[in-house]
């Protein structure tokens, strides 16, 4: 069993991404709601629906694609930061994503943003994933 759920919910997005999946169920915790709100807003994913099973709850997560070959928008999605080894970045080292055409999502004081947010109120932290 696997207790790390946003690498989790991360590899089940890019495994599902893979194959083309129209929707995908994961685990609910306070932090995948946060990643995958994010990623709503920001376009990679289509919609977000919250779904309770046995008194356990799930994010019906459906995925977005484009063109007659179904493209996904989500390129590659890739889990930074594990239990193991964290990897955090200083205000002034926040990466920027292939120029800005991508995003990553530091946990801060403020809840969970997107890099070009943390940049902006000038905070740093734990980079847990990029997505482009």
């Amino acid at each position: 069993m696997n207790n790390d759920a946003i690498s989790t919910a991360i590899t089940a997005i890019r495994n599902a991404n893979t194959r083309r999946k129209a929707m995908i169920r994961i685990p609910a915790t306070k932090m995948t709601k946060s990643i995958v709100q994010i990623s709503l807003e920001e376009g990679f994913v289509r919609s977000v629906a919250e779904h309770k099973e046995n008194r356990k709850e799930f994010l019906d997560v459906s995925l977005k694609y484009f063109g007659k070959k179904k493209e996904p928008y989500i390129v590659a999605i890739k889990c930074i930061s594990k239990p193991g080894l964290r990897i955090y970045s200083d205000r002034r080292e926040i990466p920027k994503i292939l120029g800005g055409m991508g995003i990553a999502i530091p946990p801060t004081s403020y809840g969970l943003v997107t890099d070009r947010e943390a940049r902006q109120k000038k905070i740093g932290g734990e980079i847990l994933c990029h997505i482009w």
